[in-house]
């Protein structure tokens, strides 16, 4: 199992930075910039293109994730100040017992069911404790027991003036209990929203 992460710090005086960063669909567009464009219909999910966009101590940075090694060269020269790793040593060292540190942009939502009247059977999207329940219960789901939890509401995701996906970011520790379950989570991400910025698992293993 291979995946590469970019970290991209966007030159914040660029046009065309802005411009990505207020549009969530060229935001996207320009995430896949980065990898192969034969890939059909599919190739987000083919080439398992994740992304997270998060303001740090050091400004705001792109996180991007890909099964396919991306092409740098692809992006706008002067586009950011780029980096770029293999996941592949963090992955096999992910067993059964080991405390990690995780980080996640998510939509936590759920399906309303009949009892909700003419709303049954729509998204409802989730905040607070019930977002934090949600991430438990996925992460329970994907192989990482989390023994701690805080939710942050982040900006909506809105194309065209509807809002897409609502998103919260959880941060916490936790313990790995399945770790081919969670493999397959850092890299195929959790969630709704993964063409928008949602769903990717950032891991880092916790000193003993």
């Amino acid at each position: 199992m291979t995946a590469w992460l970019v970290r991209i710090l966007p030159d914040l005086r660029r046009r065309d930075v802005n411009n990505d960063l207020a549009d969530p669909d060229r935001l996207h567009k320009r995430m896949m910039m980065l990898v192969p464009d034969e890939m059909g219909e599919q190739a987000r999910a083919q080439t398992g293109v994740l992304f997270r966009v998060e303001d740090t101590r050091n400004g705001l940075q792109l996180l991007v994730q890909s099964t396919t090694k991306p092409d740098l060269s692809r992006l706008p020269d002067g586009y950011g100040e780029i980096a770029m790793r293999e996941l592949d040593g963090l992955l096999t060292r992910l067993k059964p017992g080991a405390l990690v540190h995780y980080r996640i942009a998510a939509n936590p939502s759920k399906r309303l069911g009949r009892n909700a009247g003419p709303k049954a059977g729509k998204i409802e999207a989730l905040r607070g404790a019930a977002a934090e329940e949600w991430w438990v219960a996925r992460a329970a789901a994907n192989g990482l027991a989390v023994s701690t939890v805080s939710s942050q509401s982040q900006q909506d995701i809105r194309a065209k003036g509807t809002i897409r996906h609502a998103v919260v970011r959880f941060d916490g520790s936790a313990v790995v209990t399945d770790p081919e379950a969670l493999r397959a989570a850092v890299v195929q991400g959790i969630g709704r929203g993964k063409a928008y910025g949602c769903g990717l698992l950032s891991l880092a293993l916790a000193p003993r």
